[in-house]
């Protein structure tokens, strides 16, 4: 399928700052870009760099006032995700030395304080993937979606206890409950078509089992297509859309995603 994703933010600062923006998809497994357009106003050229996780990173300087980002993307994606319920688990002794660093306890996935919960939710589970979907389909029937109950300090552990969240929040629950289980399992930030509730970016999470990278989303109901990534990490300090060194605030934000293939 063929998605069209807009998005236009408005920042405001009193004085010079720089911030580093991750708002341009790039091709790869499942997604090809078609078309895009980034445009910001006033005009202050990019310099962007590939970071760590292979995401594309924008690193601008704003001047005092406002600046806004006004960005357009044409993308191929699958309509529909892969799923694989006899994928079986990997040893971490035969995980690739990439995804090694997807095992470990991070600033909002502190997994090595879960696993006990983790053991308890996915006892009657099937090994592989059978337990990831455990933890997703756990995650999807005990926390409940609720905008307000976190904010940019909440933890996967907070959220696990508090049992309310939003999709950040089930995303670093799962992740962290992967690894607990030393499944490798990362965060990914990007659209969402036909998105329920209606909001800005999505969060959902990926397991690497039986060899490749599996997605789980606890926010809904199905597995579901119609995804377009923009950045992958151990958790949400990795993937921010925006992260400013300075006073920058965020005035507004407009998100909208469209099929434009006629499907």
């Amino acid at each position: 399928m063929r998605l069209k994703a807009n998005t236009q933010i408005t920042l405001q600062s009193p004085e010079r700052a720089s911030f580093i923006a991750m708002l341009r998809p790039s091709s790869g497994v499942g997604q090809w870009i078609i078309s895009e357009r980034y445009e910001v106003e006033p005009m202050i050229r990019p310099v962007e760099y590939v970071d760590v996780f292979g995401n594309l990173c924008q690193r601008l300087v704003m001047p005092p006032g406002k600046l806004t980002l006004d960005l357009e993307c044409v993308v191929e994606c699958d309509d529909h995700i892969a799923t694989s319920p006899e994928a079986a688990y990997t040893p971490v002794d035969e995980l690739p030395d990439y995804v090694l660093h997807y095992l470990v306890a991070s600033r909002y996935c502190p997994s090595d304080m879960t696993v006990e919960q983790a053991r308890e939710i996915t006892s009657q589970a099937r090994s592989g993937y059978g337990k990831v979907e455990a933890i997703r389909a756990w995650i999807e029937k005990n926390i409940e979606y609720k905008r307000g109950t976190s904010d940019e300090s909440t933890s996967g552990l907070d959220t696990f206890n508090l049992r309310a969240g939003v999709c950040r929040d089930f995303a670093h629950v799962g992740v962290m409950l992967c690894r607990s289980l030393a499944i490798p399992a990362r965060m990914v930030v990007g659209y969402l078509h036909k998105l329920q509730p209606p909001m800005d970016q999505h969060a959902w999470f990926e397991a690497f089992i039986g060899g490749r990278w599996y997605t789980f989303d606890a926010t809904q109901k199905e597995p579901r297509g119609g995804r377009i990534v923009l950045a992958y990490g151990r958790d949400a300090a990795d993937v921010a859309i925006t992260t400013p060194y300075g006073p920058i605030e965020v005035e507004s934000m407009d998100v909208k995603v469209e099929r434009v293939d006629g499907g």
